[in-house]
């Protein structure tokens, strides 16, 4: 039956979700739902949904029909996670050559409200270049610098968690949601940042304003300065390989649009530009500093277990949408609500929850593009909702729990101080969205 998969993905799902209490890291849970849900596909092949696919249930009965179609999927999957090993990679090499020196060098006010305001909207726009992910971990690192007092760093980290989920959404290289929505074809770069940035922004804005009225007086620095380490790039390098980094970052939607190629074409472009840079750069260096700033040392900090992640989770997804579940599940949403802002609302404070990966990838297998085409009201409202939501709690999103894990955040302080601010942003980021463009 293929009962099966459900029951293999709810386990699978709550073994990622309780991966804290678990002790269990998520991608090893994720790789082995991915695994087990295509056995259980097939396994239940003579049960398969009649729904399936478009070649009827005959045709997915047959073995080379799931072997063609995991190929499929796999070459999808493929392609976003080229893309985040390029920028992951892109991104860590900036950071060895001490490029976001730029940015956290320029921010010295003790002001509690307009630290805040400086921190959110660094994050905001610096979430659209890079992505929310690493705009978190900088921030958290730079906080850690800013201020000493354990309830200034952990509020200013909760708002730097929603600018950076914010910013992310209307980029199409901000979030991990809005790139696979930008691979897959359901949005374009330039109609992304359109029509999400505004209502992205609000949900930034509403909540800072709101702190604005209950926050005063300044935070407190550390006395003494920390002892930096001695860089091992001069000020001239760090400004070339941080140009050079958002640069190829930046240049990725241009790349597409001019040559019709993949993302993850134009983000391994950018990578092996900075790496043929840094390779003569520091060719006259001793050993042991080219080791610490080539692309070779860099590889070895990325986050494999995120990839392999991701990998897990959108093959789980897939064998959902290969036998059909996800059609089923599209439209008892219709019949039960009918409404694209009910069906996205809902999706993105689930996000808050579980990962929104699986749930947008989950939403791109449910609605055909036949249903709804590149650049529908639906496919925009899910990359701001699925983007912002996941900052309701503090373990919806990645930009959350890296900033959990870096600074400690408790979850429980996280609800009650910082959880209504993203809530009320939330809302009225989507009253935005419909006051622009109306039911859609």
């Amino acid at each position: 039956m293929t009962i099966l998969i459900v029951v293999a993905f709810i386990i699978g799902y709550l073994m990622i979700a309780l991966e804290h209490p678990l002790h269990i890291d998520k991608a090893a849970s994720a790789i082995l739902t991915g695994v087990v849900c295509w056995v259980a596909l097939v396994i239940g092949l003579d049960a398969m949904p009649l729904t399936a696919t478009a070649e009827g249930a005959e045709a997915i009965r047959d073995a080379h029909f799931l072997d063609h179609h995991l190929l499929e999927h796999l070459g999808e999957i493929g392609s976003i996670l080229f893309f985040l090993l390029g920028a992951m990679t892109i991104v860590e090499l900036v950071d060895a050559h001490d490029g976001f020196r730029i940015i956290t060098d320029r921010i010295t006010t003790e002001n509690r409200v307009r630290l805040l305001w400086i921190l959110s909207l660094v994050s905001f726009f610096m979430s659209a270049a890079l992505d929310n992910l690493t705009t978190a971990i900088v921030m958290s690192a730079l906080i850690r610098k800013l201020v000493t007092k354990k309830e200034d760093v952990w509020l200013l980290a909760g708002f730097v968690i929603i600018a950076a989920n914010a910013g992310g959404a209307w980029s199409p290289i901000g979030d991990i949601t809005t790139i696979m929505l930008w691979i897959g074809g359901q949005v374009t770069a330039g109609n992304i940042v359109m029509k999400v940035f505004l209502p992205s922004l609000a949900s930034i804005l509403i909540p800072l304003i709101v702190a604005s009225f209950f926050l005063k007086g300044n935070v407190f620095k550390p006395d003494e300065a920390e002892e930096e380490k001695e860089s091992l790039t001069t000020l001239g390098q760090r400004n070339l390989i941080f140009g050079l980094g958002v640069g190829a970052l930046l240049f990725v939607p241009i790349f597409k649009n001019l040559t019709h190629l993949p993302p993850f074409m134009g983000i391994l472009l950018g990578l092996g530009t900075l790496w043929l840079v840094t390779e003569i750069l520091h060719k006259g260096k001793d050993w042991e500093i080219r080791k610490e700033l080539s692309v070779t040392a860099v590889l070895q900090r990325i986050d494999t277990p995120s990839i392999l992640f991701f990998l897990g989770i959108l093959l789980a997804v897939a064998s959902l949408q290969t036998s059909g579940h996800l059609a089923l599940l599209a439209r008892t949403l219709d019949n039960t609500f009918g409404n694209i802002y009910v069906i996205n609302i809902l999706i993105g404070l689930l996000s808050s929850i579980v990962d929104n990966v699986p749930l947008v990838a989950a939403a791109m297998g449910m609605y055909p593009m036949s249903q709804f085409p590149v650049d529908h009201t639906f496919w925009e409202l899910l990359a701001y909702c699925a983007g912002t939501g996941g900052s309701v709690l503090i373990i919806g999103s990645a930009a959350g729990v890296a900033a959990m894990g870096v600074l400690k955040i408790d979850f429980i302080w996280y609800l009650k101080r910082i959880s209504l601010y993203a809530l009320v942003g939330y809302f009225a980021g989507v009253g935005v969205y419909f006051l622009l463009n109306g039911a859609g």
